[in-house]
């Protein structure tokens, strides 16, 4: 028998498996083809549980059977069948995964034409990101008022995806921002160049007006709200139409007195110049 038998018993203990089938097929592998009672000693297990070992070994593709007559001989089948497991549970995630996404295209539809209010709380990168990719099922305009740009917390590729998502089904886009906000724009496009929204539209407002200490997004009847700075992450969703309505009033309102952004082809009212033409960052 192989002098280190705990690799075969960690690993199928990660598929799920329990201890005896690596016991099982390790006394095949030691002793070769065997009939069921010279498995059950050599294995050290009894056969009426044995029986049901060996179903879940020739399930999963581990043991082979030649009948003879009168009797069976059972016979190690290669480690690499387990391949087969894999491709079957690899499928399996996948179908889930499509499940799962109908499931909450269901229920969210369903908070959301509800007259009863529904908060969902986040925590962590994880759920923040789940906020953003949320928004991309927006059916109307995204209002936000950000603190810091998405790619500079959720990295490079993350934007990416997410740029491109919310440009293939359209989306439009009308961001607030303050100082903090351009700063991060500056560093982040000085180094990388990446997607850009493709229908998006900026204010900005200093600091001595609105100061923005964090991120809120309104999108259909949804108001959220994110923080992720000083290692403290996290987001909240209120599924409410009312909320969501007095939201846009006061987003209205900040976006009469900002200031348009450079490169949007917004001209500040009253004269005939971009704001601050002089910066040369770039806005997604």
């Amino acid at each position: 028998m192989l002098s280190d038998i705990t690799p075969i018993h960690t690993y199928l203990a990660k598929l799920g498996l329990e201890p005896e089938i690596a016991d099982v097929y390790l006394a095949l592998r030691a002793h070769g083809p065997q009939s069921l009672l010279q498995l059950a000693r050599s294995a050290k297990i009894e056969r009426t549980r044995l029986y049901r070992l060996l179903d879940t070994l020739t399930e999963n593709n581990l043991v082979e059977i030649e009948v003879l007559y009168k009797r069976k001989l059972y016979k190690p089948a290669p480690i690499g069948n387990l391949q087969i497991l894999l491709t079957q549970r690899k499928q399996e995630v996948h179908d889930l995964q499509e499940e799962l996404a109908m499931l909450q295209e269901i229920y969210q539809l369903h908070s959301m034409h509800s007259p009863l209010t529904h908060v969902q709380f986040y925590r962590g990168e994880e759920g923040v990101k789940q906020m953003f990719w949320n928004q991309t099922k927006a059916r109307g305009e995204n209002l936000s008022i950000l603190h810091e740009n998405m790619q500079t917390l959720a990295n490079a590729v993350f934007f990416e995806r997410w740029a491109a998502d919310c440009n293939d089904k359209g989306l439009r886009f009308r961001s607030i921002v303050g100082d903090h906000f351009l700063a991060a724009q500056r560093s982040w496009y000085s180094k990388h160049g990446n997607e850009k929204l493709k229908k998006w539209r900026g204010r900005y407002l200093p600091n001595a007006i609105f100061p923005i200490s964090h991120s809120m997004v309104t999108y259909d009847d949804v108001v959220s709200y994110y923080n992720w700075k000083n290692g403290e992450v996290f987001g909240l969703e209120i599924y409410n139409s009312e909320i969501a309505a007095t939201q846009r009033h006061v987003f209205d309102m900040l976006w009469k007195q900002g200031q348009p952004i450079p490169g949007h082809g917004e001209a500040i009212p009253g004269t005939d110049q971009i704001f601050n033409p002089g910066m040369r960052y770039i806005l997604q």
